[in-house]
């Protein structure tokens, strides 16, 4: 069984659905009620996108329900880990927000955390029973709509170790790393630089796990072009676009994403993969069955 807690992400269509009530009293107070029939199983699968605290009260709430409903294994599906990218501190007086959102998710003591393509390693340490799921997939269904020799970009050391582990699985593939510069204390972007000399109008794809305001793939896209690249394109796992992609598309020919993080209306320089199709099935069938 699947409760699913957005109700524009509703993937694993082969599970029943169980059908709940959430709302929110005149003072601004949540309420959840589920409606489990007569029929109870053990196993329960919750999937969510949360982007705020407050989705994150709503998972709260359900966890809860669902415990004194009876259920006794609840896993959850959450593709995109929030606050991933505050895993450190930077400087005196910040918050530590993948810990926080870990030590919540944790104490709903559930029996797997699904997670896809997570922003920090650090995520595996600070949060239980966490299973990621990588891109692996994902990016080679990508490959397949573009030329035989584009070349794969790392856009800075993170998405570099990644791509060095997804070659594993893709044969005769090239990666070109770049590193970028960022002030840890104003968050501000200084300076990028590409680790080749002629790309030889090769086409390129840039693959990292997040785009939120785009101006890493701004910056890497004009250090590419000066390099001689060819067509580029751009492959995120996580899809904010805080800032829209117009910019973004006077660089690059193609956007790629998945539904990770919300439903977005598909046009021509933007496409959007829904996520059970870039699991793997041997996973898939994991997650479904518990």
């Amino acid at each position: 069984m699947v409760i699913h807690l957005d109700p524009l992400f509703t993937p694993f269509p082969d599970l029943e659905v169980l059908p709940y009530q959430y709302f929110i009293f005149p003072g601004g107070e949540p309420h959840i009620k589920i409606d489990a029939g007569k029929q109870r199983r053990p196993d329960l699968l919750i999937t969510c996108r949360i982007r705020s605290f407050r989705e994150l009260g709503k998972l709260m709430l359900c966890v809860d329900a669902c415990n004194r409903l009876g259920f006794k294994r609840i896993s959850l599906f959450l593709p995109y880990f929030p606050g991933a990218r505050q895993d450190r501190i930077n400087v005196a007086g910040e918050a530590l927000t993948l810990k926080i959102y870990a030590d919540v998710i944790n104490g709903l003591n559930f029996e797997r955390v699904y997670l896809f393509d997570p922003h920090s390693a650090q995520t595996q340490i600070f949060l239980n029973n966490c299973c990621i799921l990588n891109n692996h997939l994902y990016i080679n269904k990508v490959l397949k709509t573009l030329p035989l020799n584009t070349l794969l970009v790392s856009p800075d050391a993170g998405a570099h170790r990644k791509l060095n582990e997804l070659k594993e699985s893709i044969r005769n593939i090239e990666i070109i790393k770049c590193t970028k510069q960022r002030n840890v204390e104003t968050g501000k972007l200084s300076g990028f630089n590409v680790e080749a000399n002629d790309l030889g109008q090769r086409p390129c794809l840039i693959v990292d796990d997040i785009c939120d305001g785009g101006g890493t793939f701004l910056g890497i896209a004009k250090k590419l072009k000066e390099k001689n690249a060819g067509t580029l394109y751009l492959a995120v796992s996580h899809g904010i676009f805080s800032k829209g992609i117009d910019e973004l598309l006077k660089f690059y020919t193609k956007i790629y994403t998945t539904d990770s993080f919300y439903s977005i209306i598909t046009d021509e320089g933007l496409q959007q993969m829904e996520l059970e199709d870039c699991i793997e099935k041997s996973i898939f069938n994991l997650i479904t069955l518990n």
